[in-house]
């Protein structure tokens, strides 16, 4: 029996590949979500690949995450620096939690720096463009085995 590990992407994540490529690379979510694809069946794991723009839907996908889930990676996009309702979510859960972003966030502006995601998470990786999401499901799975 795999293990499924939840990958949900929040608000214009959709738009990865023509949305400033200049801060987000020219690698599009398809691209992304056919990689961790790949990894995960290479792990023997699952890998429930999500995208809205909605904030209501993405709480409910974390619901889910807590369900059925062995792990959850998350970009939440923008309401990483808004939405104490991922943070409640977030704090639902008992499984290893990582969140991802693409630029690093701290050499961004001011308002970025704040993630009500990091005060739940596990861990955080950030400005390693599309590789961070195979670096997050490295850790997930280094959560999941006990090699921390």
């Amino acid at each position: 029996m795999s293990q499924t590990i939840f990958i949900l992407n929040g608000p214009n994540l959709n738009l990865l590949g023509t949305r400033e490529p200049e801060i987000y690379g020219a690698t599009t979510l398809k691209d992304i979500e056919a990689e961790c694809a790949s990894h995960c069946k290479s792990n023997g794991w699952t890998c429930d690949f999500r995208q809205t723009n909605s904030e209501g839907e993405l709480v409910s996908w974390i619901q889910e995450a807590g369900v059925g889930g062995a792990a959850l990676l998350i970009n939440a996009g923008a309401y990483t620096h808004t939405s104490v309702a991922l943070l409640d979510a977030i704090k639902s859960l008992d499984i290893p939690v990582i969140e991802v972003h693409l630029s690093n966030i701290f050499r961004r502006e001011e308002f970025r720096h704040h993630s009500y995601v990091s005060l739940a998470a596990t861990g955080v990786i950030c400005g390693f463009g599309a590789t961070g999401y195979r670096l997050a499901l490295d850790a997930a799975g280094s959560q999941l085995s006990g090699n921390v």
